[in-house]
């Protein structure tokens, strides 16, 4: 039974807002816990995080919210008693109205704690599920809050069937993206320009961008094959660009371009390395191809593309359909993209073939809708007020 009965405000305003996160380090979750707690501030919310020390914590004070040492990235039995204990006293110390777990070691101290309080639980399930059994059972208390965030139906689904979280307590945030960076008019011309350039890629030739590691996971050795099919069409014109690390997978790297020589495409598929300015990458693109056939932990490249204003064809796998407007779960007028099945490099032909085939005037309406949906979908705004929003409800629900 709780020994910290008492009411909480009826609306943010006023009201303190823990969350706890692994550490104040530039990742997902640390960063969406910053992007929530400076708009906490704006509305006049007490803000703070509890983690490890990072460079972040600069960035949090700075905003207004305030930085609690907490060690929670653990399963370590002892540490995350201690961590329940003092949460617990914390809660009490500074009259805490709502904690939001958003990491497993979190939860489990947030749940001890909230046994003992009147605290309400808010916790945010992990980007993928988990693969063992072990970690399914460390993850067990991210299930367990009055209010459940998941980034995704492909992290939900099975969380849901092992946990039985109703509907009713979950709502989907997806995470989100900078979209300051990832803007086609903050991209000078002249970083297109060197990209192409240092890619080779003649002025006529439009990009298909694979980003990303070249990597098995990945998918790019269905790349030639697409390549050829699209050449038997009578498709001419484009060339597919690997951007990204291939020398951790040197074979599977090497095994990509082997099979582009005996496709007789290899003209068409490089391998450009590593790419530092992603940005400029995207905008230089055409379409944009994410052919992974093991789903990605964030599918990032998917939201980034639209952000960009471009057209995506991506694997149904994973989190990644999520991420794009496509038939038939949405009406072909709003589309953003296609997706394919993973490793069908027909459908992916077929798809990449639509993609090319389009007018000036339509690839610029589709481009306007991405950049749209995107804006709409990632931003960082839209993600801190769609959290702020499973706040108020919870508090509205407590009166």
């Amino acid at each position: 039974m709780s020994n910290d009965e008492r009411e909480h405000p009826r609306t943010l305003a006023g009201a303190t807002v823990l969350q706890i996160v692994p550490a104040l380090r530039e990742e997902p979750a640390a960063r969406t816990a910053l992007n929530v707690a400076a708009a906490l501030r704006e509305i006049g919310a007490r803000a703070l995080v509890a983690a490890e020390d990072g460079p972040l914590v600069a960035e949090l004070t700075g905003s207004g919210g305030e930085w609690v040492p907490l060690v929670n990235a653990t399963v370590n039995p002892f540490q995350l008693r201690r961590g329940a204990q003092s949460l617990q006293r914390l809660i009490a110390s500074e009259r805490i109205d709502i904690v939001h777990a958003q990491s497993a070691g979190g939860a489990w101290i947030a749940n001890m704690a909230a046994a003992h309080t009147s605290v309400l639980l808010v916790t945010t399930l992990p980007d993928v599920p988990p693969a063992s059994r072990l970690r399914a059972y460390w993850e067990a208390g991210l299930a367990r809050g009055d209010s459940v965030i998941t980034p995704s139906n492909f992290a939900a689904a099975p969380m849901i069937a092992r946990h039985k979280i109703s509907r009713e307590r979950l709502t989907i945030i997806p995470r989100s993206i900078d979209l300051t960076a990832f803007d086609p008019a903050a991209v000078d011309p002249a970083r297109i320009a060197a990209l192409r350039n240092a890619w080779r890629i003649v002025p006529a030739a439009r990009i298909l961008l694979v980003l990303g590691r070249v990597a098995p996971w990945n998918g790019q050795l269905i790349v030639p094959e697409i390549a050829r099919i699209m050449l038997d069409g009578g498709m001419r014109g484009f060339v597919f660009v690997l951007a990204g690390e291939h020398r951790s997978h040197r074979k599977y790297a090497r095994a990509v371009m082997e099979q582009a020589q005996n496709e007789g495409v290899r003209p068409l598929v490089r391998q450009t390395g590593h790419c530092r300015d992603m940005p400029a990458a995207l905008a230089a693109a055409d379409t944009v191809v994410v052919p992974a056939i093991e789903p990605p932990a964030l599918g990032r490249v998917v939201a980034q593309a639209q952000a960009m204003g471009r057209p995506v064809v991506t694997s149904d796998i994973g989190i990644l359909p999520e991420h794009v407007v496509a038939p038939p779960e949405m009406p072909e007028e709003v589309r953003t993209g296609w997706v394919a099945k993973p490793g069908d490099a027909k459908e992916f032909a077929r798809a990449l073939n639509d993609a090319l085939s389009l007018d000036d005037a339509a690839y610029r309406t589709m481009a306007a809708r991405a950049r749209h949906f995107a804006e709409y979908m990632f931003a960082p705004h839209s993600a801190a007020a769609a959290t702020h929003a499973v706040y108020s409800v919870l508090l509205r629900r407590d009166l």
